[in-house]
This record gives C-alpha cells, sequence and structure tokens, in this order.
C-alpha cells in the first residue's frame, strides 16, 4: 500500500471508487499525468514528435503546423471511458470512470504557416482509500487515515508552425496552465478523542511554453523520413499551496489549526521535457515511428510536511522524484487513401506500444514503471464539403510495482476529426 506501517502493526485498505480518476498515485507531486495526444496519436499510443500530415492537427510537435492543408479548417475533439482494476496483496477493485479528453483545432494562416489553439488535459488527482491499523495481537486498540484528494490542471493554447524551407520547419505553442487540488490525511485514534488532520491545496495560473522542429528528407519518390524534436520550458507555476494542520478535540468540540506557509512563499514546478522522434512515411500508407521523452522531475522541487524533534515546516524539496524515461513505437496502416472503389482501403490501422521508467518515489523507494499498448481505427465518413474522420481507440496501461499497488487499465477513447473544406475558391462559369 502507499504508507510505511510500523513494526506490529497489523493493516487493512478499503479504497473508494467514487472519484474522477481513480488512481491512488495521483496523491504525489502534480497528479496522474495525462497522454496529451490527440486522436491519431493515441492510436498509436501517443506517439506524434515526427508524426506530419496536411488533415490532423498534431499539438505534440507545433512545428506540424506547417503541413496543414491550406484549403481546410480542422477540427478534432475526443472523449475516454476506462476501467481500472487496483490490485493489492490478495486484494483487487475496479473502478470506472469517463472524462472530455481534448479539443483541438488548425488551419493554414499564410503559405507554410499554419495556425492552432485548443484545450488539452496535463495532469488529474482522484483518490480516496482508507488505511486501518490495529496495534498488537488482540488488535483492540489503533487508528485509521484516510486519504482524499481531487482536481488536476489543463491547458489551453494557441500555436503556429512556419516551414521557411521546403523541408525544415519550427513551431512554438504558448499556453495558459490553469486548475486546482484538494488533498486531506485524516488520522482517527481508537482509544483518543482527537483527530488529526492535514489538508493540502493549491490554485494554479500560470503560463507554459513548448518549442519544436522537424526536418524532412525525401528518400525517394514514395518515401519521406522526418525528424521531430521538442523542448518545453521548465519554471515555478506558482499556485500559493499550502498545508493546514487540524488537531480536533470530539470531546470538547475545540479544534486547533496550523496553517503552513504564509501566501506566496512556496511555487510548485514543471520540470523541462525534452523529445525526440522519427518516423517513416511510405506512400502515405505506411508510417512507422519511435519517440522518445525525457521529464527532468528529479530538479523539481516537491511539497513535504515534516515534524521532527519538535519542529514542523512545510517547503519544497528536490530528490523526491526521478527523472521520466518514455520510450514509444507506432505505426499506421492505411491500405489506399486515394481508393474510390473500395470504402475499406481508406480506413487507417493504428498500433502502438510504450515503456516508461518509474518517476515517483514512494517512501524512498521507487514507484511503478508503466507499460501501454494500444489499437485504434480512422474511418473516414464523408458530408458535403467535408472529410472527416471517426477515430477508435483502445488502450491498456499496466502500472507495475512489487512494493505497492498494481494497477490495470483499460481505456477506449472516441474522438472525431472534421475537416472541413473552408477555404476552396469557387469557381463561376
Amino acid at each position: 500500500m502507499l504508507c510505511c506501517l510500523s513494526a506490529g502493526a497489523m493493516a487493512q485498505t478499503v479504497y473508494s471508487t467514487s472519484s474522477a480518476t481513480n488512481s491512488p498515485y495521483s496523491q504525489y507531486a502534480l497528479g496522474e499525468l495525462s497522454d496529451p495526444s490527440g486522436s491519431v496519436g493515441k492510436g498509436m499510443n501517443g506517439l506524434g514528435i515526427a508524426y506530419r500530415d496536411h488533415a490532423q492537427v498534431n499539438h505534440l510537435n507545433p512545428a506540424s503546423y506547417s503541413a496543414i492543408d491550406s484549403l481546410s479548417f480542422i477540427f478534432d475533439l475526443g472523449l475516454s471511458g476506462q476501467i481500472s482494476n487496483f490490485k493489492e496483496g490478495n486484494k483487487r477493485i475496479n473502478a470506472r470512470s469517463a472524462n472530455f479528453e481534448y479539443a483541438v483545432a488548425g488551419f493554414r494562416m499564410a503559405r507554410h504557416l499554419g495556425f492552432s489553439f485548443g484545450v488539452i488535459p496535463f495532469s488529474n488527482i482522484g483518490y480516496n482509500y482508507s488505511v486501518t491499523n490495529r496495534i498488537g495481537t488482540e488488535g483492540s486498540s489503533g487508528y485509521s487515515t484516510v486519504y482524499k484528494g481531487n482536481g488536476g490542471l489543463h491547458e489551453v493554447f494557441i500555436g503556429m508552425g512556419w516551414e521557411p524551407f521546403r523541408g525544415v520547419s519550427f513551431g512554438v505553442n504558448g499556453g495558459y496552465l490553469w486548475g486546482s487540488y484538494d488533498r486531506s490525511v485524516v488520522n482517527t485514534y481508537t482509544e483518543a478523542s482527537t483527530s488529526l488532520s492535514k489538508f493540502y491545496s493549491a490554485d494554479v495560473r500560470n503560463y507554459k511554453v513548448d518549442f519544436g522542429v522537424q526536418l524532412t528528407a525525401r528518400l525517394s519518390k514514395k518515401d519521406r523520413l522526418t525528424l521531430g524534436a521538442t523542448y518545453g520550458l521548465g519554471h515555478e507555476i506558482g499556485g500559493d499551496p499550502t498545508c493546514k494542520i487540524v488537531s480536533t478535540n470530539s470531546s470538547t468540540g475545540i479544534a486547533d489549526t496550523t496553517s503552513y506557509p504564509r501566501k506566496g512563499e512556496l511555487q510548485l514546478e514543471l520540470p523541462t521535457t525534452i523529445g525526440a522522434g522519427l518516423m517513416w512515411n511510405h506512400n502515405n500508407r505506411w508510417r512507422v515511428g519511435a519517440d522518445y521523452k525525457w521529464q527532468k522531475w528529479a530538479d523539481v522541487g516537491l511539497l513535504e510536511y515534516s515534524s521532527e524533534n519538535g519542529v514542523a515546516d512545510y517547503k519544497s524539496v528536490k530528490g523526491l522524484c526521478n527523472d521520466l524515461h518514455k520510450m514509444s513505437l507506432g505505426l499506421e496502416f492505411c491500405p489506399n487513401p486515394e481508393s474510390r472503389r473500395s470504402y475499406m482501403h481508406r480506413i487507417r490501422y493504428r498500433a502502438g506500444v510504450a515503456y516508461a521508467t518509474p518517476y515517483l518515489k514512494i517512501n524512498g523507494q521507487d514507484g511503478p514503471k508503466e507499460i501501454s499498448a494500444s489499437m485504434g481505427l480512422g474511418i473516414p465518413f464523408y458530408r458535403p464539403n467535408s472529410i472527416s474522420t471517426l477515430n477508435i481507440s483502445a488502450q491498456w496501461v499496466r502500472q507495475d510495482s512489487k512494493q505497492f499497488i498494481t494497477s490495470n487499465t483499460f481505456r477506449l477513447t472516441i474522438g472525431v476529426t472534421f475537416n472541413e473544406r473552408w477555404f476552396d475558391k469557387w469557381k463561376v462559369e
């Protein structure tokens, strides 16, 4: 379980499935990190740093906006539902949730200059579980601890991608990061009338900036190779995080509250993020690629409350996380995107796998590693003056840890990409 137990204590953990995210690991850092990819990327398990297509908005690398078709206005939105299974020892529990994933749009502003805007998730927080500890063999005394949390961060952004030279593109996303969280830890003792509660909160309103570059080489008439790179700026994001310690005597009804710290003394932080990708495109029928992402969480200060030698403090401490390294492989296949005879030949088939190293540290030990796999379909449908796509993806994510909880999540995402021919030039005869 996610807490340390003292010697001689017997513990029982009870989980609730009422929260939106349903992940006990979201009680750490800024919460459970979201997959920011769109409906196409989710079918390839988040791949996208080197993905480049005239009919899609790929906000994972803003340099790709320069490839957007000059006649189109593209709008992409998605919803997801998931079932998670948590295992701790011999205990298992299932949880369900549904979320709005993203909404992004893009169009060509000028020759070789693309523009995009939208809203995407950054992190989610949602958990509710309790731990009961009984002291001694009789189990007549002990205490219980209830852990609750909810909230998360989202980003609204605008971005541009420019191709100043053939095969060379640059881009930038400027975003506004907002959201809040509330976390609590409540201890109740069976042989005492006093309970001790800790309440943590923050409210983030700050900027976020990401840069991207893509280099595309034509290997032959039908083959292209794209190299991509991204850089996300790491910086302090404020939030005015606070911690309140409340000691309540149920017999007298008196509560003693201590707050740490005063407003403006602490700030939350974003890690620097570096990404690199490679994708081979054969005649717009085969796309095969690989991504690598490095988030420098070890350099980020996390907030920690401690009470040692009678001195209590709530402060920012570095070294409570490891750097996150994530490797992804993915592919997309379309039998014949230009086919007019066979509808089945225009369907796109996608698949991907990924591995992420543990970046959380829990009680001084590495948290769970993550492995995942996905499959997806891109199903075209036609409306007047529009060529749009229904994108369906199924993903399995496993967070594996020998010391802590192991989780398996099955996620279904449904997205629709509307490709409207807004900028067609009509010819009058």
